[in-house]
């Protein structure tokens, strides 16, 4: 096991990093009825939302940007059901990488995927989801929050979240328990300017972040959306401030984890599954 391996696996083990997922997590997810993988990045999506085939090229550049076009012409309850059917109404297979993360028993996951696998995973544990949320004009905050007992959610206010409790930060969304979503270029316009202003964050996983280090899994970082929504949730972390598994990173990359003071490992979610299960059998046998 490489030397950053030995760190992470560290770091996870004392909860002093928290993991940060990206689409490249649900590698290896498919419907069994169909044998189709979960659409999660940015090109699959845009296909599952426009029946399997290509928009305009300009809008293939990225999600945000097709979704805004599915609202404006046709309205966001289309993209919202787009979205409940793909993440909430089909059943995929389950996560080997969720699976692992949910048996380390962390204090906090950041999921920048709008599925259910973590939630799913965490079923058996009470946790505090945090969902991020945008254009809503009745209250100053871009989240709501919610408690799980172990069998349902309910809604709470930050000040009534109970601390000792893992976190789940969904900050682009998730169906469950009621569909929320950042997906268009309106929602990421509003959620990223109340994310800079500090209103998309609860007071609680603010004080939780501090000086913590993160683990970059499965995200690339080659557009500007995915790089201001993950250098402001990551605010306040260590020095250095972790590591990005990105096989063959491109000179962008490199330079933005750089200015993050990020180590790049080249590798990606496989090699971390497998190096995973080598420390555990190497516990086990210890």
């Amino acid at each position: 096991m490489s030397t950053a391996f030995e760190s992470i696996f560290s770091g996870l083990s004392e909860g002093s990093v928290v993991p940060y997922l990206g689409p490249g997590a649900l590698d290896g997810v498919i419907d069994p009825a169909t044998g189709k993988t979960i659409p999660a990045d940015s090109d699959s999506l845009i296909l599952a939302m426009n029946n399997g085939q290509p928009m305009a090229p300009k809008l293939m550049f990225e999600f945000p940007r097709a979704a805004m076009n599915v609202e404006l012409k046709r309205g966001r309850s289309t993209l919202n059901r787009f979205l409940d059917t793909t993440y909430r109404d089909t059943q995929w297979s389950n996560s080997a990488l969720h699976g692992w993360l949910a048996q380390q028993k962390l204090p906090c996951i950041v999921d920048a995927n709008r599925d259910t696998q973590l939630q799913k995973q965490y079923a058996a544990t009470p946790h505090t989801l945090v969902v991020g949320v945008a254009r809503i004009s009745s209250k100053e905050y871009r989240f709501r929050l919610f408690h799980y007992d172990g069998a349902s959610y309910s809604a709470v206010e930050q000040e009534a979240v109970d601390a000792s409790l893992p976190i789940l930060f969904k900050p682009l969304g998730t169906p469950l328990p009621e569909s929320n979503y950042i997906a268009s270029d309106a929602d990421f316009v509003d959620y990223i300017t109340e994310l800079m202003g500090g209103f998309a964050i609860p007071s609680f996983v603010k004080r939780m972040r501090q000086n913590k280090r993160y683990l970059l899994l499965g995200l690339r970082l080659n557009r500007d959306t995915d790089r201001m929504v993950f250098s402001d949730i990551i605010f306040g972390a260590d020095k250095p401030a972790g590591w990005a598994l990105i096989p063959h990173p491109t000179d962008k990359e490199k330079r933005f984890l750089g200015r993050l003071n990020i180590e790049i490992v080249n590798a990606d979610v496989a090699d971390f599954l497998t190096a995973a299960q080598s420390l555990d059998g190497s516990l086990a046998a210890a």
